[in-house]
């Protein structure tokens, strides 16, 4: 994993702005700690930050390949998972290889077979590859939308990077937040329309989206969508390919020259990555899994069962690491750490986001880098297979609204009368226009027809919160991790799955908890869903309805121009009332007071300023 940037500019001579591409590679050190690289032309700049995972020696980049009179040279940033598979087809082609790395490889498919390569990658990636000769840019994002890109066009030219930030350190793209990107973050966060980069003018590459830049601008196509199809298989096929498909996906994502771990929380689909690990390190010979769990001092103390979390992690940690044999390591966060770090979390967001749900992802990460390059998680699983409460409640089910977030009332009422009056629109726009685009088969029936909705809505939105905090987070660490459940060929499967067969047995999750049977133990096949643990110690509320309140004693600060701070006061005074999640599952009182201090970080440290009426 690393970090990409790039500038092509076709009127500009850029090696006279050195000091500004030197400043945009700046940014991206997080994510590549280990190399960099510069290639730089007249009219060309591509910047890499590189983490070394595979082939230290051959794969540098940017990298540059010959063919013909043309020199390709590439910026990428992901994991190819198919690697081989490629480089044994190439070979066959007559191409030849100086190392084992997927940069070589994913180059040589570019050269190959041009945009169609993309049907062929099994893998998360953003690249770019530029042609000498024909001064053209091509740029992809892989199908699910791990790896991110956004971009920036000013006249004649394009900027890109993985990070907003990057972008930011162009002093042709202003911190100028408009109407749309406030509504955008208090109406939608910390979920964001895929495209949108809230900046003003920033965009994002999609998921499943190709772009080319060239003299005549900017073109923009769609490689990969879900498609409605029938399904084929009964019962018995179905838990036979689905298992397969699941352990072909991890044993895949174990390939690494450096170290390699598992984060094991005991819940479902985080035990099914370390189990199958676990097997496939014994037959290699490669000795003891290494895993990782998470909680919070005195956590057990507090914690009360919900609908949302119904049970803590530790007995089926415990049953786990006791099952596979692993090396386990217990990260233990403190509350004043944990609150502290909300402001590392903004800034590796670049945005405010799930507020102590990220800062403790970004804790977490940050100690396992310290024996780590590459983790496995188990992300994702849910919004596949069905596992939210929002899939199997049928009052939430129909309601025409995101189910993650279905009152917009507590937003509306934290922000000053008449700013974004018109957010509740904007938001059911967006939720429309998701599930007008679901494909559907002539014969889905209304309950088969939702359940694509919702399998869409899951994976457009509330997957991409969840893959953009894993990605910052850790990346901010210097730590790649993985997710074997975004592998496509398992989401493509289970969107055409029947719900009777997903939910088997009246179960979330049903058909992979009865693919995993005689795999893992019963204790953890029938456990409750249960999402990545967050703190119930009252002492971390106390904590940031401190800030808060110093926040809002504060004089002439942005925030105090858009926000209600009776509304914020109450929340902290009152916390019990305000027990329906902001957004998702544990999203309540302290978090919503913790993401008002993630925007007000935000706003100052990107020194945002903000565009026209509201």
């Amino acid at each position: 994993m690393c970090g990409i940037a790039g500038w092509i500019d076709y009127k500009e001579n850029l090696t006279e702005r050195k000091h500004i591409i030197d400043k945009m590679s700046e940014t991206l050190a997080r994510r590549g700690p280990d190399a960099d690289g510069i290639y730089l032309k007249k009219n060309a700049c591509l910047i890499h930050r590189r983490l070394i995972v595979v082939d230290p020696e051959n794969g540098i980049q940017p990298m540059t390949i010959e063919k013909g009179n043309a020199k390709y040279t590439i910026v990428y940033n992901g994991e190819l998972y198919n690697t081989e598979d490629l480089r044994k087809e190439l070979l066959e082609y007559g191409y030849s290889f100086k190392g084992h790395s997927d940069t070589e490889v994913l180059l040589t498919s570019f050269i190959h077979w041009g945009e169609d390569c993309l049907e062929r990658l099994n893998g998360i990636y953003a690249f770019a590859v530029w042609n000498d000769l024909e001064e053209k840019l091509f740029m992809a994002r892989d199908r699910m939308g791990v790896k991110p890109l956004f971009f920036y066009i000013h006249k004649e030219s394009i900027i890109f990077g993985s990070e907003l930030k990057t972008l930011l350190a162009n002093p042709l793209i202003q911190p100028v937040i408009n109407k749309e990107g406030l509504t955008e973050i208090f109406f939608l966060g910390p979920g964001r329309t895929s495209g949108n980069g809230v900046i003003k003018g920033v965009r994002e590459l999609k998921p499943g989206e190709y772009a080319i830049f060239d003299k005549k601008g900017l073109r923009i196509k769609t490689y990969w969508y879900l498609k409605a199809e029938e399904h084929q298989d009964n019962i018995e096929k179905t838990i036979e390919k689905i298992r397969d498909l699941i352990i072909d996906a991890v044993k895949r994502q174990l390939v690494s020259d450096v170290p390699l771990c598992c984060f094991l929380s005991g819940g479902l689909d985080s035990s099914i990555i370390s189990k199958i690990a676990a097997n496939e390190y014994k037959f290699m010979n490669r000795g003891k899994l290494n895993t990782y769990s998470v909680d919070y001092v005195d956590n057990q103390k507090y914690f009360k069962a919900s609908v949302f979390q119904p049970n803590s992690d530790k007995k089926y940690i415990e049953h786990m690491v006791n099952e596979i044999g692993s090396i386990h390591h217990e990260v233990i966060l403190d509350h004043v750490d944990l609150a502290e770090a909300l402001y590392d979390a903004t800034l590796a967001r670049d945005l405010p986001g799930m507020a102590d749900v990220d800062s403790s992802l970004l804790l977490f990460c940050k100690e396992v880098k310290k024996d780590f390059t590459v983790a496995v998680s188990g992300e994702c699983a849910d919004e596949v297979f069905g596992g939210y409460p929002w899939y199997h409640n049928k009052e939430i089910l129909f309601e025409d609204t995101f189910p993650w977030a279905r009152s917009l009332e507590i937003r509306k009422s934290i922000l000053k009368q008449g700013v974004l009056d018109d957010g509740e629109e904007y938001v059911r726009q967006k939720y429309q226009d998701t599930i007008n685009s679901v494909d559907v088969l002539p014969g889905d029936e209304k309950f088969n027809t939702r359940m694509r909705q919702m399998f869409a809505l899951n994976i457009n939105w509330f997957m991409q919160t969840l893959l953009d905090r894993k990605d910052r987070m850790s990346m901010y660490n210097g730590l790649e991790v993985r997710v074997p459940f975004c592998d496509h060929r398992i989401v493509e499967y289970a969107y055409n799955m029947p719900w009777s067969i997903k939910a088997l047995n009246g179960r979330e999750k049903g058909i992979i908890r009865k693919a995993m049977e005689g795999i893992l133990p019963d204790e953890i096949i029938l456990r409750k869903k249960s999402p990545y643990p967050k703190t119930h110690h009252p002492k971390y509320l106390k904590i940031v309805s401190e800030k808060v309140k110093a926040l809002a004693n504060k004089p002439g600060s942005i925030l105090s121009e858009l926000i209600n701070w009776d509304t914020v006061k109450s929340i902290a005074e009152n916390p019990a009332q305000f027990t329906s999640p902001w957004y998702g599952q544990l999203m309540t009182a302290p978090q919503i007071l913790a993401y008002i201090l993630q925007i007000n970080t935000w706003l100052e440290e990107f020194h945002v300023k903000i565009e026209g009426d509201l």
